[in-house]
Formats: C-alpha cells, sequence, structure tokens
C-alpha cells in the first residue's frame, strides 16, 4: 500500500551517556531533536546497544548516527551490527549522516582505520578549516569556522574512496564525503556550549564558558535534514 505521509528521520543513538550527563541534558536524540526543532512525526530514535532492530531503508528517510562515550575499536556487538546496516544503507542510497562516535564508525565499516588520536584528546571549541571548494554541501561555508568536538580516537585513514572536506590543527578528517548521500563530521553540529560544558569534566577547563563561535556547524546538520524531505517523500509515494 502507497504511504500518503513523509517517513521519518531515524536517530541512531550509540550507547547510553554517563548517568551524570544524562541528568542534566537528557541522551543523544534529545540534542539533535532540540537543534533541528523536530516534531514527534518527523523522528524515530533507534537504539542497537539495547537489541534494537535497525530500520528497514524503506521506513526512514535518512539517518542520524550520534556521538557515543564508546569506542569503535571495541567492537561491540551493537557497533559491529550497526557497522553492517551502514554498508547496507549505503547501496541503498539511503542519506546518512554520521557525528563523532558515528563518523568513525561510518568510516570504519566503509574501509577506514580509526585508533586512538596520536595528537590527543581533542575537546572543546575548536576552528576547521575546508580542504577546497566545490561540494554542495559545504557551498557558501566561510573557509574556516568553529564547531563543538570532543573525541579521543580519530579516522587516521579514510576509506579509499572517500573525500576528505575539512580538517582541524589536531584531527585530519574532520569532515567526510562518502556518497553524494552519505557524509560524516568529527565535530558536533548539534552541541551548544550548555551540552559542551555537560558532557566534559570540570577539571578539563574547556567548558561552554569559551566564547561561542558561528552558526555554520549547526547550519551544516540543518542543510543535511533538508536533504532527506525530498528522499522522504520519494520513498513514501513508492518511487
Amino acid at each position: 500500500m502507497t504511504q500518503t505521509c513523509a517517513l521519518p528521520l531515524a536517530l541512531i543513538q550509540l550507547e547510553i551517556p554517563p548517568p551524570a550527563v544524562v541528568a542534566k541534558i537528557g541522551e543523544q536524540p534529545a540534542w539533535f531533536i532540540d537543534a533541528l526543532q523536530l516534531q514527534p512525526a518527523d523522528y524515530v530514535i533507534v537504539r542497537p546497544h539495547l537489541g534494537e532492530a535497525l530500520p528497514a531503508f524503506d521506513r526512514v528517510s535518512g539517518a542520524i548516527l550520534s556521538g557515543s562515550w564508546a569506542m569503535v575499536t571495541d567492537h561491540a556487538e551493537w557497533s559491529e551490527r550497526t557497522a553492517a546496516w551502514i554498508r547496507a544503507a549505503l547501496e541503498a542510497a539511503l542519506p546518512l549522516l554520521g557525528v563523532c562516535y558515528g563518523h568513525q564508525l561510518m568510516a570504519y565499516a566503509l574501509g577506514g582505520e580509526v585508533a586512538d588520536n596520536p595528537n590527543g584528546w581533542e575537546r572543546g571549541l575548536k576552528t576547521l578549516t575546508r580542504n577546497g571548494q566545490g561540494d554542495p554541501w559545504l557551498a557558501h561555508l566561510p573557509d574556516t569556522f568553529s564547531a563543538w568536538l570532543s573525541h579521543r580516537q580519530s579516522v587516521l585513514v579514510p576509506p579509499r574512496h572517500a573525500q576528505v572536506l575539512a580538517h582541524s590543527a589536531q584531527e585530519g578528517c574532520q569532515i567526510l564525503r562518502y556518497s553524494a548521500q552519505a557524509i560524516s563530521v568529527q565535530f558536533h553540529p548539534e552541541f551548544t556550549p550548555h551540552i559542551m560544558s555537560a558532557c566534559l569534566p570540570a577539571e578539563t577547563g574547556d567548558t561552554g564558558e569559551q566564547i561561542a563561535g558561528d552558526d555554520w556547524a549547526r547550519e551544516l546538520l540543518r542543510r543535511f535534514w533538508l536533504q532527506t524531505r525530498p528522499q522522504s517523500r520519494a520513498r513514501a509515494q513508492g518511487a
């Protein structure tokens, strides 16, 4: 039967934050819901770490893979299962956006190398630099922009056919494009200074008290969301 409503965006939650973080700001899906001002019909939350099945490609308009306090190199069952789903989703041309852990997991799933960042823990508000011009998702983006980061592991070697679209002083692969529909970012476009402060230990000193940068990172998140809308209509109509 042909569906008559737009399909939801899948928010793939990858593990649970520490209890102290949850008490302050909730879990990862809430941050994306707030950032994109999503309504209940706009999204579905999927939690592979709780054994939930990853969505069928004809039931969602696209997917965002969240950050996590886990490590890709731990090869947890739920993480490996999600990696297999990513490979199939890419074949199905489902729009995908990986964020932080989701970025690393996409790169790993598609043949890249993920390990501890030899430059250490990148955290706080950092300056990112674009690599060249021409990518439509980055249209009108300035050559440098600010974004919130907190990660210990990195994509050390990107997948063979991936394009590296941005870097920082500490991280060579800040944005990777795998296909017209699939992209990932090491930074957190969904973060606010309040979320950053809640996620970092107080002793680091790298909290949301820093001066917030521009909103380009958040704009890229919005652009991905808008990209899924035509796809949503096409899939809902059985195209």
